[in-house]
This record gives C-alpha cells, sequence and structure tokens, in this order.
C-alpha cells in the first residue's frame, strides 16, 4: 500500500533528531551529559496545588468527562487572573477557553482560522510551533526576521508589504522564545493600530510572562486599547507554576477567534482531566509568590550561566526575560554552524544545547541555553565549554 498522508507531507525533517540520538547514545554509555536542550522545568510543582489535586481526585464525581472550553470556574479564575495582572476586563463565557497547555490552543487556533491559500506572518527565529501550527493548518508562513538590530515592527510592515495575498494574521511571542527579545506596551499599541487599518489577526503568545528578571515587567497585549477587536493572548501554566507535565493553557480576547477555537475543540476533545482544573484555579488564585520565587530561582541559574561564559571569554547578554540564554556562537566557532557546534559541545564539553538552526534559519549562528540545571551543575558545564573554546 501506497498511503498519501498530506499534512504530513508539509512537514519537514525534524532538524534537531540527530543531536537528540547523540544525546540518548552519550548517556547510555554512562557519560554525565548537563542538559540545556529542552525548556523542560525541572522543579517540582508547588505543594499546594498537587494537594489540591489529589484532594479532588479523590472525589468520584470529578472522573466523568469535563467541559472542552473549561470548566466555569477556571474560566472565572482566568478573568480574575487577567484583572489582578493586567487590569483587564474579560468575559468567561465569550472571550476565554481554557486549552490543554499552549501548543494545543496555538495548533487548533490555526486549524479554526487558517486554511489554503491564507498567509500568516511568523517570526524567524521562533518556536517551531508558531511556524508548524500554519504549515499543518495548509495556510502560508510568511518568515519575518527577529534578529539584528532592524526593527521588528518595520520589518512585519515590510513583509505584509511585499505579500499577496496580503497575510491574514500575525503571530507574536514577548517575551520571545527563543531570542528572549522583550517589548514595552508601545509596541503593541503599534501593533493594535496596524491590525485595525488592515484588518489582520493577531495572536500574542505570552507563556513567559512571569519568568522576567532585574525589575522588567512584560505587558500583556490584551492590556493594549483595541487588543480584543483585533486578536487573541495564549498563555501557559508550565512555566509560571512548575506545572509542564499538566498541560493547561488558556486563549483569551476577541470573541470570533475564542468561540471558533472553542467549537472546533466540541469535536475534538472532553477537556482535561476535572482535577486538573481544580488544582489549575488554586494555581491562578494563590500562585503569585510562588511565580516570583520560580523567576527568581531562573534569574539566579542566568546570572551563573552568563556570568561563567562571559568570564571564559564567550560574550553573551543577560535576558532581561524566559528561561533561556540566547547565545551567539563564538566567532572562531561560527562557519560550522549551530548544529555543528552543538555536536561538538556535547561530545567535547558533555554539554548539551539547542542549536538555533532549529527555530529558522536566521538562527543558526546561535545556540539556546534553557535554565534547567541547578547553579553546581551549571558551574560544571561552564569548565566544560572553556575546554572546548581554548
Amino acid at each position: 500500500m501506497n498511503f498519501n498522508f498530506p499534512r504530513i507531507k508539509r512537514l519537514p525533517p525534524y532538524i534537531l533528531a540527530e543531536v537528540t540520538r547523540l544525546k540518548m547514545e552519550a548517556r547510555q554509555r554512562g557519560e554525565d551529559i548537563i542538559d540545556f536542550g529542552m525548556g523542560n522545568p525541572d522543579q517540582p510543582t508547588p505543594d499546594f496545588i498537587v494537594d489540591k489535586m489529589i484532594e479532588a481526585t479523590r472525589k468520584g464525581h470529578n472522573h466523568r468527562y469535563s467541559a472542552s472550553k473549561g470548566i466555569n470556574k477556571l474560566r472565572l479564575a482566568v478573568t480574575d487572573w487577567y484583572k489582578r495582572r493586567y487590569n483587564v476586563d474579560l468575559n468567561k463565557d465569550s472571550e476565554v477557553v481554557v486549552t490543554i497547555g499552549s501548543k494545543e490552543g496555538i495548533s487548533h487556533l490555526a486549524l479554526a482560522c487558517f486554511g489554503p491559500g491564507d498567509n500568516v506572518l511568523v517570526p524567524t527565529p521562533t518556536y517551531s510551533i508558531h511556524t508548524y501550527a500554519i504549515v499543518i493548518a495548509g495556510a502560508d508562513v510568511i518568515s519575518v526576521p527577529l534578529t539584528g538590530d532592524k526593527d521588528f515592527f518595520e520589518s512585519c510592515m515590510e513583509a505584509y508589504n511585499r505579500s499577496w495575498p496580503r497575510p491574514k494574521a500575525l503571530i507574536i511571542n514577548f517575551p520571545h522564545n527563543p531570542t528572549t527579545a522583550t517589548v514595552e506596551r508601545e509596541f503593541f499599541e503599534r501593533v493594535v493600530k496596524f491590525a485595525k487599518e488592515n484588518e489582520v489577526m493577531i495572536i500574542h503568545d505570552l507563556a513567559y510572562a512571569d519568568i522576567v528578571f532585574d525589575g522588567y515587567k512584560s505587558p500583556s497585549f490584551l492590556a493594549t486599547p483595541g487588543a480584543k477587536e483585533v486578536g487573541v493572548e495564549i498563555f501557559t501554566l508550565s512555566k509560571s507554576y512548575n506545572m509542564p507535565g499538566w498541560r493547561v493553557g488558556f486563549v483569551c480576547g476577541n470573541k470570533e477567534m475564542v468561540q471558533a477555537l472553542t467549537y472546533l475543540k466540541g469535536y475534538l476533545d472532553y477537556g482535561m482531566f476535572q482535577p486538573i482544573q481544580i488544582a489549575s484555579i488554586i494555581a491562578l488564585n494563590k500562585g503569585d509568590d510562588a511565580s516570583k520565587e520560580i523567576a527568581a530561582m531562573y534569574q539566579e541559574r542566568r546570572d551563573v550561566l552568563c556570568d561563567g561564559l562571559n568570564r571564559i571569554g564567550w560574550h553573551v547578554e543577560k535576558p532581561k526575560a524566559t528561561m533561556f540564554v540566547w547565545a551567539r556562537i563564538p566567532e572562531k566557532f561560527r562557519a560550522m554552524g549551530s548544529l555543528e557546534f552543538g555536536k561538538l559541545l556535547l561530545k567535547e564539553a558533555k554539554v548539551a544545547v539547542t542549536p538555533g538552526i532549529g527555530f529558522g534559519r536566521e538562527g543558526d549562528e546561535y545556540v539556546r541555553f534553557a535554565l534547567v540545571e541547578n547553579e553546581h551543575r551549571t558551574r560544571q558545564a561552564v569548565r566544560g565549554i572553556k575546554g572546548v573554546l581554548s
């Protein structure tokens, strides 16, 4: 049989598969690999959230099918969270839908909103689902460089004006994965004005809202006047509350976009296990201090890694946000590209990083460190990298 899978054919080979394979082979040989690769929080979920999950799990009525759009009290907690954090008013019934993590939300939102013939502006480099959710939906990606000194908004305008058909949407993500780029409120004001004038949908991924350092506060797109008229914002509990495996997120904002996603999800799932949703209510309502402690931990790890790399001659800037360090490859190794440099660090330093090429062609002069190793292991990694650089 020669089966044809058209959506699968549109997806490229997984470019980081070789690095993943080499990392697993090294561990199978007994090598101690210090892994900064995947942005997978290494600390446990706070006890008060876990305890609520256990309590809710013991109640049999919570074992039944749940609600695809999220239970009422969780959507209410989302609206309270937005009001408390950003002074944004949301209607829990028409402007909020709970998703099974942010990746599911982005992917199914793309399926609901886009199709063949649609163009969507997407930064490059960027988190892979921002690109491939559009590809899977059958639409076309118009890449907008997010590197160098050029103003990103101006790059968006250039890409929009040279594209035909005109792009239907813009996907943005600030604080940004992988580049750690940040914006101020003025950026979103420009985005909203542009979107209104050109009838462009905006999708903003706010996954790293709480992982901020040195007094920086990440603005919400939805806090911009007029934002709900043109777009939505996506958040996940994964990073703010150490809940990556729980898979809880939400999409909020524009009623038409939220209801399109809600309608599609009604065909696809029955929502998360209800005790997970109940525990998520506690996280949103009572987790502000916990998220601040988590951010402080990442800041300590950031300082150890960046100070260590700078000390050994690898100049890197300290990010103002995210759980990543986006490091330009030292000049004498730059020509080899991020994939080969990543393999070199793995082999010689016993350190795993993510090659920047995995986030788009413009990332090939960089590697990404995820701050998921403790300070002791990070110092050990710096010593290993020093041997490679020298």
